[in-house]
C-alpha cells in the first residue's frame, strides 16, 4: 500500500465522518425546529390557577390599582359607578367605558378582577378566599367528565 493510497482512505473515512456528523446537525435542527413549533402553540401567559403564589402586580398610581385598593377597601364586588366615585372621577360615558373596557380585559383573561355581574367587578382573590373558582380560571386543560364515552 503507497503513501497515495494512505492518503485516500484517511480521506474517505473523514468524509464519512463528516456525513454523519451532517446527519446528526440535520436531526437535532428538525428535533430544534419541533419544539419551537409546539413552544409556538402554548399560549403566551398561563392562566393564573388556584394555589399558585404567583400574582400579577399593577402599576401604583394607575386607574386599575386604584380600583383593586377600592375593592380591596370594600371587601366586596362593586358597580363601575360606585368605584368611579370613590376615585373621584366623573361618571361620564368616556371614563365609564375605559375603566371597563380594562377591568374587562383583565376579568376575560383570568387576571386580578371577576365580573360579577353587568358594570360588576370583584377579585380573583375574593372567590379564592370563599372557595369559588371564577369562570376564566378554571383549567382549560381538564376534559369534561363524559368526554370519550360513546353517546349511544
Amino acid at each position: 500500500m503507497g503513501l497515495r493510497e494512505s492518503f485516500q482512505k484517511l480521506i474517505e473515512k473523514k468524509q464519512d465522518e463528516i456525513r454523519d456528523l451532517e446527519i446528526k446537525v440535520r436531526e437535532a435542527q428538525a428535533y430544534l425546529q419541533a419544539l419551537q413549533d409546539s413552544c409556538r402553540l402554548l399560549p403566551k401567559e398561563e392562566i393564573k390557577t388556584l394555589g399558585s403564589k404567583e400574582s400579577p402586580t399593577l402599576r401604583d398610581g394607575t386607574n386599575l390599582a386604584r380600583a383593586r385598593e377600592i375593592l380591596l377597601e370594600a371587601k366586596r364586588p362593586l358597580h363601575i359607578n360606585d368605584i368611579l366615585v370613590k376615585m373621584g372621577k366623573p361618571i361620564d360615558q368616556a371614563t365609564r367605558v375605559s375603566l371597563v373596557g380594562t377591568l374587562g380585559s383583565y376579568s376575560r383573561k383570568g387576571k386580578i378582577f371577576t365580573r360579577t355581574g353587568p358594570n360588576i367587578f370583584g377579585l380573583i382573590e375574593f372567590e379564592e378566599l370563599n372557595g369559588t373558582v371564577p369562570i376564566a380560571v378554571k383549567n382549560e386543560n381538564e376534559l369534561p367528565a363524559e368526554f370519550g364515552k360513546e353517546p349511544w
